[in-house]
């Protein structure tokens, strides 16, 4: 059941919140919502708290017609967990949910435990991503939600998993088209203008979490796997494209399960 936040810089958030225990918040990735999760909270909620709120600008939450900085939305989320009484949470983001996690670690680390990148990347947009994202802005101002998500969604699964996955694929499909046009698009422009932040990855204390998948053709494993360590834990999902929380659901939990008990 979603609940709602109203945070104090005037955002609402829509958010799920399941279990006890170590306090988790999951993060979605663009065009996505806390829906993304739904194969992974209930055995990760046997033994956790599991946080899992849409971003502005997506799913259930509110969409400010402001900058959407990876800042701006990492600031979101200290409030949740200032509404929600939580100290300290493990965070974990998917695809934009990392460059979220990536701000969060780098302005907020005495609120977490630890932090992870599932499926998403420190680095920045090159010159053609960030052509990309200009171009997707100027997609959706001109023809709204539907040609993008269209074109957008089966390149978020493995090649070879998408024809046989039709109700992941068709869930992803509609909480794209559920993600507000401004909202699109002011995040679009955030992901666009995000900085380099592998030196987060390389100069925390904290443990890290860096989930990749073998097939994944958005972001590649060795885009997700810049930082080496005792306190980093790779993992590479060999049947996942882009959305392993939805492709291979039982070993994400897997991972991020060791990953939790780790420390």
């Amino acid at each position: 059941m979603m609940k709602q936040a109203s945070l104090p810089n005037g955002v609402r958030l829509a958010y799920t919140d399941a279990g006890s225990g170590e306090p988790i918040l999951l993060v979605h990735g663009f065009c996505g919502s806390s829906a993304y999760w739904q194969k992974v909270i209930p055995a990760l909620a046997e033994r956790f708290r599991v946080i899992a709120p849409d971003l502005r600008g997506h799913g259930g939450s509110s969409a400010p017609d402001e900058p959407y900085t990876m800042e701006r939305m990492a600031e979101d989320l200290v409030h949740l967990l200032d509404a929600l009484e939580v100290e300290r949470a493990a965070l974990l983001g998917h695809s934009l949910g990392g460059y979220v996690t990536l701000a969060f670690a780098e302005r907020h680390a005495d609120r977490l435990t630890g932090f992870g990148l599932i499926h998403s990347t420190a680095y920045p947009d090159d010159e053609q991503g960030r052509a990309n994202r200009d171009k997707g802005m100027e997609s959706i101002r001109q023809n709204g939600m539907e040609p993008f998500v269209k074109a957008l969604v089966p390149k978020l699964f493995a090649p070879d998993s998408a024809a046989a996955r039709p109700d992941d694929v068709r869930l992803a499909r509609e909480i794209g088209l559920g993600t507000d046009p401004k909202g699109a698009i002011h995040t679009l422009q955030g992901m666009r203008d995000r900085p380099d932040r592998r030196h987060v990855l390389q100069e925390t204390r904290l443990p890290v979490l860096l989930v990749a998948g073998e097939q994944d053709q958005i972001v590649s494993p060795a885009k997700t796997f810049t930082a080496d360590g005792p306190h980093v834990r790779q993992v590479l999902l060999s049947k996942a494209g882009h959305m392993g929380m939805l492709e291979v659901p039982d070993d994400l939990t897997e991972a991020i399960g060791q990953f939790m008990r780790s420390f």
